[in-house]
């Protein structure tokens, strides 16, 4: 598993969120993609990892996936519950 060696970005305040959870699932990237791109959702390795890295804007369409894919709420993903 490589370590991030860049700041976190300010395009977003899931990206974090994302990762740790992922993480947690012991899910790697590619595995979340191929659950997004199953549900219709579009991304990359690049897009997700600047997502994560908080680089990247999230969609409404991607938000709602993600937190269905990573079995967390919306809410959650934007910081609003514990």
């Amino acid at each position: 598993m490589r370590i991030r060696q860049q700041a976190l970005g300010n395009r977003n305040i899931v990206g974090s969120k994302i990762e740790q959870r992922r993480k947690e699932l012991h899910m790697k990237q590619k595995d979340l993609l191929t659950q997004l791109q199953i549900k219709g959702v579009d991304l990359n390795a690049s897009g997700l990892s600047k997502l994560e890295g908080q680089f990247r804007y999230v969609t409404d369409l991607e938000l709602k996936y993600l937190a269905e894919v990573l079995e967390v709420s919306v809410n959650w993903l934007l910081g609003l519950e514990t």
